[in-house]
C-alpha cells in the first residue's frame, strides 16, 4: 500500500484520534485511503509525493485524498541568469503575466518572464530628482491594474512607486495623523493596490490594523482591525494576578496581518495568525468589515494538530493569501509548509504541501501567487521559486467550484462527478451535486447526496422543500377524498332521516288505529 503519512505530524494526529470510540472509524479512513492511493490513477502515485495530500471530513477526521497539485520544478536566480536570490521575502504576477520577485537581502527587485524562464530585467536603483536612489531591504512587491510597480522599501521606511521599467513616479511615506501613536515607526512589509489605486499597506508593528493610503499618498486611516476577544475568565484572572504576572501575560492587543490580496471587486483577502486556529484570513469589504463566509465546521485555521503524546503542536501559522478568482483563495502555512485552498463558501477544497529537503517541499515559505493553472511559492531559506502543476483532480474541483461561482450549476455535476470518480469518498464533490440538484428542483436526489456530504444545512433546506412537494402533490387528492366523505355522510344521513321520518309517520297511523 502507498505510503500514506510522510509527515510525523499527521501521523500523531492520527494516533491521537485511535481510541475506543474512534477504532471503527479508524478502520474505515485506512481502508478508504488505500482505495484513494490507488485510485490517483494516471496522475500520481501518492508514495512518489514528498507530501501527504487529505482534507478533513465532517466530524474533523483526516481522510487522505488523491494530489490536487503536484510538484513542477523550481527557479532560482542562477536559472534566469543572475545571482542567487538572497532572503527573498515576496512575489507578484502582474496583469501582464511577468513576475515580480523581492529579492530582500540583494536589496533589488528581479522581473522574470511569465513562465519563468528568462530574465526581463533588474531594477536595483532609480533616478530620482536627478539623483540615484536605491532600495534597503524591499520586502513587498505589487503592480496595479494601472501597471505601476509598488515596492515595500522596507528599511527605508517607504513605498516607492516606480514604472514597471525602474523609471520613478513616486514615494509614500511618513504617514500623518492623530490615530497613529506618537513616534509611530513606518516599516511597510507588504503592500497591494486596489482599481482606484488606493493603496493598503501592512506595516511592522502595526496592530490596529492595515494602513491605507490614497492616490495621492495621503494616509486616510487603519483598515479592518481584528478584534481580540477577551473571556470573562481571563478578566478575573488578570484582576487577581500581581503586577509581574500580568507582565508575564500573552498581551491581548490586536493580531498583525501578514499577507494581503484584492479581488476584481475590491474586496482585500487578508491572512493573520490565529492562536486559536479558528480563522486565519479574512474578506474585509471597502468599510473594513469582515465579509467571509466560514463553511459547514465555521473553521477558516488549518490544521490543528495534537501530538501521539498529547503534546500540543499548534494551529497553522498562515503567512500569506491569493485570490485565484471565482471565488478560490489559497493560503500559505509557514508551519508546516500546506497549502490550504478554499472557495467562496469557505468549503475547504484541497490541502497539499509541506517542509523537507526534497523537491517540492519547504524550508521557509513566505509567499504565493498563481499563474494560470500553476500555484508558485516562494522560499526564503533556498532562494527560488517551487512551481506546482494542477492534476487532474485538482482541476475537476476547481472547475467544479468555478461552475458553481457562474451559476452553471448544470454543468458542475458533470465536474463533480469526476471527482467522485477519482475519489468515491469526497464530501465536497457528494455535497456540490446535492446543491445543484437542490438549485434544479429535485429535491429528493438533492436530499441523497447531501446526506453522504454530511451538510445538515442543505440537507435540511432540500428536505423542507421535498416536504412541501409531497404536501401540495397529495392536498389535492386529499381535499377530494374529504370531498367525497363529505357528500357521503350528508347522503346517508338524508337517507336516515327519510327511514326515521317514514317510521315516525307508521308509527302515528298505528296509534290512530287503535
Amino acid at each position: 500500500m502507498a505510503n500514506l503519512c510522510h509527515d510525523p505530524n499527521l501521523r500523531g494526529l492520527m494516533a491521537w484520534r485511535v481510541n475506543m470510540k474512534n477504532i471503527k472509524r479508524i478502520a474505515a479512513f485506512l481502508m478508504a485511503a488505500a482505495v484513494t492511493a490507488i485510485s490517483i490513477g494516471e496522475n500520481v502515485r501518492a508514495d512518489e509525493l514528498p507530501y501527504d495530500t487529505y482534507t478533513y471530513t465532517y466530524w474533523e477526521d483526516i481522510a487522505i485524498t488523491p494530489a490536487a497539485y503536484v510538484p513542477n520544478g523550481s527557479v532560482s536566480g542562477l536559472s534566469v541568469g543572475t545571482t542567487d536570490f538572497a532572503e527573498p521575502q515576496d512575489l507578484c504576477v502582474a496583469p501582464d503575466g511577468l513576475v515580480y520577485v523581492a529579492d530582500t537581502k540583494n536589496n533589488r527587485i528581479v522581473v522574470l518572464s511569465a513562465d519563468m524562464t528568462a530574465l526581463v530585467r533588474i531594477i536595483d536603483s532609480f533616478d530620482r530628482d536627478g539623483s540615484e536612489d536605491t532600495f534597503n531591504a524591499p520586502y513587498g512587491v505589487c503592480v496595479s491594474e494601472n501597471n505601476q510597480l509598488y515596492v515595500a522599501d522596507s528599511n527605508n521606511k517607504r513605498v516607492v512607486v516606480l514604472t514597471p521599467e525602474g523609471e520613478f513616479v513616486k514615494i509614500i511615506d511618513n504617514p500623518q495623523s492623530e490615530i497613529l501613536e506618537e513616534g509611530f515607526d513606518f516599516v511597510p512589509l507588504k503592500v497591494t493596490v486596489d482599481y482606484a489605486d488606493r493603496v493598503y499597506v501592512i506595516a511592522k508593528n502595526a496592530f490596529e490594523g492595515i494602513l491605507v493610503f490614497e492616490s495621492t499618498g495621503d494616509f486616510t486611516g487603519y483598515f479592518g482591525t481584528i478584534d481580540v476577544k477577551i473571556t470573562l475568565w481571563e478578566k478575573f484572572w488578570r484582576r487577581l494576578a500581581s503586577k509581574e504576572e500580568r507582565s508575564k501575560q500573552l498581551l491581548f492587543i490586536p493580531t498583525e496581518f501578514t499577507g494581503i490580496d484584492i479581488d476584481g471587486d475590491g474586496f482585500v483577502y487578508a491572512s493573520n495568525i490565529d492562536s486559536d486556529g479558528v480563522q486565519g484570513v479574512r474578506r474585509l469589504n471597502p468599510r473594513g468589515e469582515d465579509v467571509i463566509q466560514k463553511g459547514e465546521n465555521e473553521n477558516l485555521g488549518g490544521d490543528l494538530i495534537v501530538g501521539m503524546f498529547g503534546t500540543y503542536a499548534g494551529p497553522s501559522e498562515f503567512t500569506d493569501v491569493v485570490y485565484r478568482g471565482r471565488g478560490i483563495y489559497s493560503l500559505l502555512d509557514r508551519k508546516r509548509g500546506r497549502i490550504f485552498t478554499y472557495d467562496k463558501e469557505g468549503n475547504l477544497l484541497y490541502i497539499f504541501g509541506g517542509l523537507g529537503s526534497q523537491e517540492g517541499t519547504f524550508n521557509t515559505p513566505v509567499a504565493i501567487e498563481a499563474v494560470d493553472d500553476m500555484i508558485i511559492v516562494l522560499d526564503a531559506y533556498s532562494g527560488a521559486i517551487l512551481k506546482f502543476s494542477e492534476t487532474e483532480y485538482g482541476s475537476l474541483i476547481n472547475d467544479a467550484v468555478g461552475l458553481r461561482y457562474d451559476g452553471d450549476e448544470t454543468q458542475a455535476i458533470e465536474k463533480w462527478q469526476g471527482v467522485l470518480k477519482l475519489n468515491e469518498n469526497n464530501e465536497l464533490a457528494n455535497s456540490g451535486i446535492g446543491k445543484a440538484y437542490l438549485t434544479a428542483g429535485d429535491n429528493k436526489t438533492a436530499m441523497k447526496y447531501l446526506k453522504l456530504a454530511m451538510n445538515r444545512k442543505y440537507y435540511s433546506i432540500a428536505w423542507r422543500r421535498y416536504r412541501n412537494e409531497l404536501m401540495a402533490k397529495s392536498i389535492g387528492p386529499a381535499f377530494t377524498v374529504i370531498a367525497v366523505v363529505i357528500v357521503a355522510v350528508l347522503v346517508y344521513r338524508k337517507i336516515l332521516k327519510k327511514k326515521f321520518d317514514h317510521k315516525k309517520s307508521d308509527n302515528k297511523k298505528g296509534g290512530l288505529a287503535t
